[in-house]
């Protein structure tokens, strides 16, 4: 059984926490109105620790992950990939609600009906999301 696997798989280390994570999560924080001690203080981190994760210095460790995000009442979640342009439209929606249209349905996989990334037809779309 052991000689079925050739190479063992390598850990891939971050470098640092998606930028885009880091600053959603500093812009959640003050949001709240919290300084990085106030988190620190609610997630049982010093504000140090705050600090360097926001500036990409460090990666925290999933579970301290989660703890800063649920202190900051937001939660991580497993998505298909097929459906993230989907997830984001709805957030998108959600966070900028005075932007919406009323114009009728629009594409859920584009970040603008001119935007199509990888969804160039509505056929394609399905047929990802429908293998």
């Amino acid at each position: 059984m052991g000689q079925d696997i050739k190479k063992p798989i390598k850990p891939v280390r971050l470098g640092a926490l998606p930028a885009d994570m880091r600053r959603e999560l500093k812009e959640a924080r003050r949001k709240r109105g919290w300084s990085q001690a106030e988190l620190g203080r609610r997630a049982g981190l010093p504000q140090m620790h705050i600090s360097c994760i926001e500036s990409g210095k460090i990666v925290p460790r999933y579970d301290t992950l989660l703890d800063l995000v649920r202190v900051l009442g937001h939660d991580l979640l497993m998505v298909p990939r097929s459906v993230v342009p989907a997830v984001q439209a709805l957030i998108r929606d959600y966070q900028n609600p005075d932007q919406r249209r009323d114009e009728g349905e629009r594409s859920l996989y584009a970040a603008e009906d001119n935007e199509a990334e990888d969804y160039e037809t509505e056929g394609q779309a399905y047929d990802k999301l429908h293998p």
